[in-house]
């Protein structure tokens, strides 16, 4: 998953190209109100700016969860999903080059009885493979993008070396998250996944009308959002999303070693 908190990417989208464009009655676990932000990430000047600047009620618990009420595809402005779409992204770890490539592939899976769209993300540090991960999402019919959990794999010279934070929402107790609102409100706070010990993601919001400059361009009306996880209370990462390209531009704030 892209917005995973481990060090791995600060970038902006320099390609997108258009191309050619199990069980039926699962219910996810109950989910539960999500907690505040963690000490480290609520004392950053980003995110009591954020909170004093509050226009609404910040929201956190998740709308219901039904199978019956996803859409097939992934159309959410700031965070869509074209079948076949390919992003590149480039950016720096520890002072050495690295590209992530982002397919959405025409892969088929269900999960939890929804069918979800398998995005396949393959990070390339200094041009040799990182890490390999597919992610899972769908839509429901107001608009809000879920997460399914992901499969993912790192590795070192070029053998497996972990699959950590790989979960599948249905699984051990791991629920669905939602990686994008259709209607996100300055302030709320988001579980994005929840897998007990191994995928805890949040995501707060802190501008709706950013402006972010990237090699691609000079995107306007962006969602700013600070994102972390109670697994690594030092780390924080600020996640430009964009309308029509989805996540634009990352960059570490704390806790990692991305530039």
């Amino acid at each position: 998953m892209v917005t995973r908190l481990t060090p791995s990417i600060v970038l902006a989208p320099v390609l997108m190209l258009a191309l050619a464009c199990n069980s039926p009655n699962a219910t996810q676990p109950t989910a539960t109100t999500a907690t505040d932000p963690a000490p480290g990430v609520s004392s950053t000047p980003a995110m009591s700016a954020a909170a004093t600047t509050t226009t609404a009620a910040a929201e956190s618990r998740l709308p219901e969860f039904d199978p019956g009420d996803f859409v097939r595809h992934v159309t959410n402005p700031l965070f869509p999903l074209p079948l076949g779409t390919t992003l590149v992204y480039r950016g720096t770890e520890d002072g050495l080059p690295e590209r992530v490539v982002t397919e959405v592939t025409l892969d088929h899976k269900t999960i939890l009885g929804v069918p979800v769209v398998v995005v396949l993300d393959r990070v390339f540090l200094n041009g040799v493979l990182k890490e390999k991960t597919f992610d899972w999402y769908a839509q429901d019919q107001d608009g809000n993008v879920w997460y399914f959990g992901e499969d993912t794999k790192e590795f070192e010279n070029g053998r497996v070396i972990s699959t950590a934070g790989s979960f599948e929402a249905g699984k051990n107790g791991a629920r669905a998250g939602i990686i994008m609102r259709a209607h996100p409100v300055l302030g709320q706070t988001t579980p994005q996944e929840f897998a007990a010990g191994v995928a805890e993601d949040k995501g707060k919001v802190l501008d709706l009308d950013a402006t972010v400059t990237v090699p691609y361009g000079t995107l306007h009306h962006c969602l700013k959002q600070a994102e972390f996880t109670p697994l690594e209370p030092a780390a924080l990462e600020h996640k430009f999303y964009c309308p029509g390209i989805g996540i634009a531009r990352e960059r570490d704030v704390s806790g990692g070693t991305v530039n």
